[in-house]
């Protein structure tokens, strides 16, 4: 059974909107490993829109299981997580007024400056994760530049409008899982899951983990954390 991280930037977005004090992502990521949490994904942005230095200090203090911290390959953000030092790092494209992570990293591009992240931070002790599309090239490219893991963008998956583009685009997401399966990079994946589109993905054996946020907090509003939790589990178990 795949492993789950809840994200829960969202907690902190909805604080963020009054500028206050609550709701505490601190609080709702106890909340979550209550309910089978196997992880705490937060994105510590450059323009902090959401989660703060402080949450993230805290959380390093206080989550039981793990803590992934997705981060861009800045100086700054390399800094910050040196000095926490999460259970993973996972490197996440990043551009000021997207409003989420709108695709994967382009590796190519960008290998030198991507390479010296994972070397800085591996260096560090922090396990590297590279978030990219489900591209084989890509999958190519993160495994050159040594990540420990992939996380595969699953935003197209989950946005598809027909059967065919559906089936197209998950049938790109498992052949992207079985290379980097291959080449022993673990896999992961997220982006757009929700309770209605994850029993498809999970079922791709290679994944180890999916990281879902959005969803399980907008179900939270309404049934309380502990409980939105275990019912992704539940889907994640069948």
């Amino acid at each position: 059974m795949a492993r789950l991280g809840v994200n829960i930037d969202h907690v902190a977005t909805v604080r963020q909107a009054r500028m206050g004090t609550e709701p505490d992502p601190v609080h709702a990521a106890v909340l979550a490993e209550l309910g089978g949490a196997d992880g705490i994904t937060v994105h510590l942005r450059e323009d902090r829109r959401h989660i703060q230095d402080r949450d993230l200090k805290l959380l390093r203090e206080t989550v039981k299981t793990s803590l992934n911290l997705e981060m861009s390959a800045s100086e700054e953000i390399i800094c910050i997580a040196l000095d926490v030092r999460p259970n993973m790092a996972t490197i996440v494209p990043e551009r000021r007024e997207e409003l989420t992570t709108e695709g994967g990293l382009d590796v190519r591009l960008n290998r030198d400056r991507i390479a010296d992240c994972v070397r800085k931070l591996k260096d560090g002790g922090i396990y590297v994760s590279l978030f990219i599309n489900p591209d084989l090239d890509q999958v190519k490219e993160a495994h050159k530049v040594d990540a420990d893991a992939v996380e595969i963008h699953t935003g197209a998956y989950a946005n598809a409008r027909t059967v065919e583009v559906w089936r197209h685009e998950k049938e790109k997401i498992s052949e992207a899982c079985r290379l980097a399966h291959k080449f022993g990079l673990k896999v992961n994946a997220g982006h757009g899951l929700n309770y209605q589109n994850v029993r498809q993905i999970v079922s791709i054996k290679e994944i180890s983990e999916l990281n879902i946020g959005h969803s399980i907090v907008s179900r939270a509003v309404l049934v309380g954390m502990e409980r939105a939790v275990r019912e992704m589990k539940q889907l994640l178990s069948k």
